[in-house]
């Protein structure tokens, strides 16, 4: 094995797990968010002997993974087949599985180029220039877009959500 190649399954190895859960949030199935991963690191290692600056590494991976997913649902190619009534979960701590559930089953709903402004701006955290940047876009397109998603999502949410109340706060 070459040092380059030792190199790319180094950062393989520490980068894919969370590559997965990006792309499981853009597309809404496990299985689909693998194959996205696969293309984006075969892209990756295509590219890796021109890829000068290793520390821009993340986000040269996140852009390669949002674009391979926007450009599949853009072909029409892609056509959504389940085989089970339930999606595998992740668990996240500090959220029920209900509400998680609930989440994942309307961002699904949201159209792509909304749902990967929503996955980049409020899962990858980041500004709206790095999303701009990634999506290669403006900034406004970024913001419209979130917006857009958020109230899509909202309204999508509205519906399926029931307020808990915190009995220890309101007793007393």
């Amino acid at each position: 094995m070459t040092d380059r190649d030792t190199a790319f399954a180094d950062y393989f190895a520490a980068r894919s797990d969370a590559m997965r859960r990006t792309a499981y949030l853009l597309c809404g199935d496990w299985h689909r968010a693998e194959d996205l991963v696969q293309v984006a690191f075969t892209k990756l290692y295509l590219a890796w002997k021109r890829i000068a600056k290793r520390e821009a590494m993340d986000a040269y991976a996140r852009q390669t993974l949002v674009r391979t997913f926007l450009s599949e649902r853009r072909l029409g190619w892609f056509r959504k087949e389940s085989v089970a009534s339930e999606h595998a979960d992740v668990p996240i701590t500090g959220y029920g599985p209900e509400d998680r559930m609930v989440l994942q089953e309307a961002l699904k709903q949201v159209p792509p180029g909304q749902r990967a402004v929503l996955v980049l701006r409020y899962w990858e955290d980041m500004s709206v220039d790095e999303t701009a940047h990634v999506l290669n876009c403006s900034t406004g397109t970024v913001k419209s877009q979130a917006a857009r998603g958020l109230q899509t999502l909202r309204g999508l949410l509205t519906d399926q959500m029931t307020p808990t109340v915190d009995r220890k706060r309101t007793a007393g």
